[in-house]
């Protein structure tokens, strides 16, 4: 809740609200000159309409902050347009016109179609209104004026919002790839232990077992063994049974964890808050198994930052009934019918393949349990 209203004071909707005020003030000392014979019920006209289109223009930037790829809403832009046409209408004021470039600025993530009817609509509805008060001269060229305002606003937020996006999308490739490390040196490590195991085993191993069968024949010599050297083959056995422990220790695998890689996935998502729930008996055993749950795991947690307007997501990993289990559950809308797409059939695809499965489930939020079988 507290992301969601920190966006609605960003530095592009500040300035909005900078304009917003400028216009307001400027109408209800100049617009009311149209209203000479009641003042009143001018101020009444001006203030409701102003105060419509803000309400409009905070429900849409409201919206927007539920998901960072939810695009305005045409109703919310649809009524401030209106707003906007009626205060010029009213007030036969060149300010009103102003908060139009607000409107564009807030339009450019919608499809390319509706943008364009939007400020076609907008745009000749303000020449047809001003054409009834000015001459076509003056009419024509201030709607032009207008409207290069309005591109340059509209071109200005576009590349603003893509530049967000670029940016998430950047840190969520960083993360991707900084789990896939994590999940990548713990095999490695595994896999230098293994390495370490035979080296011992075959080579120390090998000459200590030599070098004690060698004291032990010195000490069976019927004229009898020197002290220090029953103590060296003493020594020798006992080095040899701590060197087997160790070989044991290294070669004891118990799993890859998967703790560190799901913590480098989550970092970088700002909203919604993730809540992570790891089981100390949930190592992997198997590497493709690891990797399935990790993917699977990514796909729930960009999936809740970009569709489900949530503030919280939970993720638990844990081990039951023979199964590594994966749950993600978030706060969001949800949806009544779940419709898998792409990255759900992949998650499916990739589980299925290793004897796991998938569930997914929606209603007051959405929620993922993915599970693989314990090796």
């Amino acid at each position: 809740m507290y992301e969601r209203c920190r966006s609605l004071f960003s530095p592009l909707n500040c300035a909005a609200y900078l304009t917003w005020c400028a216009v307001f003030v400027g109408l209800m000392v100049g617009g009311l000159n149209a209203f000479a014979e009641n003042e009143q019920a001018g101020r009444g006209a001006i203030a409701a309409l102003m105060l419509v289109f803000l309400a409009a223009f905070v429900a849409n930037a409201w919206q927007e902050s539920r998901a960072p790829t939810r695009t305005s809403s045409p109703t919310a832009l649809a009524v401030q347009v209106v707003a906007v046409l009626a205060l010029v209408a009213l007030t036969r004021d060149g300010a009103a016109p102003v908060l139009l470039i607000v409107v564009v600025a807030q339009a450019v993530d919608l499809p390319r179609s509706w943008l364009i009817a939007l400020v076609a609509v907008a745009n000749i509805g303000l020449i047809a209104i001003l054409l009834s008060v000015w001459r076509t001269q003056s009419a024509l060229i201030v709607t032009l004026m207008y409207l290069g305002f309005q591109a340059f606003a509209g071109l200005t937020g576009y590349y603003s919002k893509q530049t967000a996006r670029s940016r998430d999308e950047l840190a969520q490739v960083n993360a991707h790839l900084l789990a896939t490390r994590s999940l990548l040196e713990e095999s490695a490590r595994d896999g230098e232990r293994l390495r370490l195991a035979r080296e011992l085993h075959d080579v120390a191993g090998h000459k200590l077992t030599a070098l004690k069968l060698q004291l032990a024949l010195l000490t069976r010599d019927p004229a009898g063994a020197p002290p220090p050297v029953v103590i060296a083959a003493g020594l020798a056995g006992e080095l040899l049974d701590d060197l087997r422990g160790v070989v044991g220790q290294l070669r004891r695998h118990d799993g890859l964890d998967l703790k560190r890689a799901i913590e480098e996935l989550a970092a970088p998502l700002p909203r919604p808050k993730v809540h992570i729930e790891i089981g100390e008996d949930t190592r992997i055993d198997d590497v493709a198994h690891a990797q399935a749950l990790l993917r699977a795991a990514q796909e729930a947690l960009t999936n809740a930052a970009r569709h489900s307007g949530a503030d919280n997501v939970w993720l638990t990993l844990a081990r039951s009934s023979g199964r590594v289990m994966l749950s993600v559950r978030d706060d969001g809308r949800g949806a009544d019918v779940v419709r898998p797409g792409n990255g759900l059939a992949g998650m499916r695809e990739r589980l299925e393949a290793l004897g796991g499965g998938l569930d997914v489930g929606a209603g007051a939020g959405f929620r993922i349990d993915a599970w693989v079988p314990v090796a």
